[in-house]
């Protein structure tokens, strides 16, 4: 019954062997490593030290997902006390002196575990001191009269002061002296420190090992929470850059895709990624690379609304969802229904389709003259610019020749129905049912501003076949 323990500066994994000797202790936790733990399905993961600075700090969901899935979750001493405070309410388990003081809210700062420290290669060996270890240690003095109970707390405001990655005893006792605090008292807490000194950090942390040990002996079995885990699009990406590849765990244990339709017929099971793809890449490198961009649009998409903090209202939902059933002109509960099955959805896969959709749209209207601005580069890219471009001024220099820069319908002698069925005749594809939404998806206003641009078109293909 396997144990991870996150642990650097606070606690050695020798010593903290000496207490859970089948522990897998590993380095401090960054963001992603509590999920990359849980796929270890160990009976517990402790967690005494991380990071906060250098690398993001572990996410709160990433324990709260671990102990979904049954996996106790503790916490002490530096970040493990922080994020038990927090979660203590979901069931994290915290211990110590340090968790107590922030769980009932004496504690409040980051910055009161904040210490820096060497790389592993030199045992994450401390190079500054914590700010929980300078006050426990000067209030040990306080109790043992070597220092005043006024000294004490004015040794504790000046370290509170002091930039956490600077701090440190001796550079206490240098500040206290400059700030005019009494010399016979700084003496004296100098020549006690050696082994007057207070690690309260490593003595929860200790105290966390033996806890975990006690109930593992005690009752061994899974975590039941009382929550029920949300997945989210948020979630998805962390998860992903932490490195999973299979399905993720669903609350009711069945392993599925959350936004593909389940089906026991064999034909209509669900195929990996992967092979996927390689039927898109048969296609050329032309379909893999407009397919890439536009997943990638996609994510920064996703990516620019949870940073603005975009929630898609009712509204917004609905209207989207009017848009693409006009533009795939599914007009009809039959065609809808089709469609779904084609691509492989259920209601559920649509309606988080849909919302993706909607945040796609909405950041690509807030970013429409930006959009517009780049595009010459993607067309480069594409290798079409030069001769798209040359083909624009032509039209440009024949249509203005004949006074034709902004021609009508009327003067086309052509009715709009034709116009349009003339147009999707070259293409070699039939009408769509609906013309604003095809105009839409080619970022124009509404089917009127589709015809002016087939106009000019239909006008430059008839004046330049005339001159020959």
């Amino acid at each position: 019954m396997s144990v991870i323990v996150f642990a650097g500066p606070t606690l050695a994994a020798a010593d903290g062997a000496a207490i859970l000797a089948d522990a897998v202790f590993v380095p401090p936790v960054a963001q992603g490593d509590v999920y990359r733990a849980t796929l270890e399905k160990p009976w517990a993961i402790g967690i005494i030290d991380g990071y906060f600075e250098r690398l993001p700090a572990v996410w709160h969901k990433e324990i709260l997902w671990a102990m979904s899935q049954g996996i106790h979750v503790f916490g002490s001493a530096s970040m493990g006390a922080l994020r038990a405070a927090e979660l203590n309410a979901f069931g994290m388990v915290g211990v110590g002196v340090i968790f107590e003081a922030y769980h009932r809210g004496a504690l409040t700062d980051d910055d009161e575990v904040a210490i820096v420290h060497g790389p592993a290669e030199d045992g994450y060996r401390a190079l500054s001191d914590a700010m929980v270890n300078l006050r426990a240690t000067l209030d040990a003095a306080a109790e043992g009269a070597i220092l005043r109970a006024e000294t004490a707390r004015a040794l504790a405001a000046i370290a509170k002061r002091t930039f956490y990655a600077q701090r440190s005893f001796q550079r206490l006792l240098v500040d206290g002296a400059r700030e005019g605090l009494p010399a016979d008292e700084l003496g004296a807490l100098q020549k006690w420190l050696p082994k007057g000194r207070v690690d309260q950090k490593r003595r929860d942390a200790i105290a966390m090992l033996e806890a975990m040990a006690a109930q593992r002996a005690r009752a061994p079995i899974p975590l039941r929470v009382a929550y029920h885990f949300s997945y989210t699009d948020v979630w998805d990406q962390v998860s992903r850059r932490a490195g999973r590849s299979k399905l993720s765990a669903q609350p009711d244990g069945a392993a599925r895709r959350p936004a593909e339709a389940r089906s026991t017929d064999p034909a209509r099971a669900p195929v990996q990624p992967k092979v996927l793809l390689d039927e898109l890449r048969l296609e050329g490198s032309g379909s893999y690379g407009h397919a890439v961009l536009g997943a990638l649009a996609r994510v920064l998409a996703a990516e620019e609304a949870r940073r603005q903090g975009l929630e898609i209202p009712l509204e917004l939902f609905e209207e989207v969802l009017t848009q693409v059933r006009r533009e795939k002109g599914l007009l009809t509960s039959e065609s809808i229904r089709a469609w779904i099955g084609e691509q492989r959805l259920d209601v559920d896969g649509l309606t988080a389709l849909i919302q993706r959709e909607a945040r796609l749209r909405w950041v690509q209207t807030m970013f429409g003259p930006e959009i517009e601005r780049l595009l010459p580069d993607q067309l480069r890219m594409m290798g079409r610019h030069g001769e798209l471009h040359a083909r624009a001024q032509h039209k440009q220099q024949v249509l203005t020749e004949h006074g034709l820069e902004a021609p009508s319908l009327d003067g086309l002698g052509i009715a709009r129905q034709d116009l349009v069925a003339w147009y999707f005749a070259e293409l070699g594809r039939p009408v769509p049912p609906y013309l604003d939404g095809y105009a839409a998806s080619l970022g124009l206003d509404d089917g009127d501003e589709l015809l002016l641009v087939l106009a000019r078109e239909r006008w430059y293909r008839q004046l330049t076949a005339q001159s020959g």
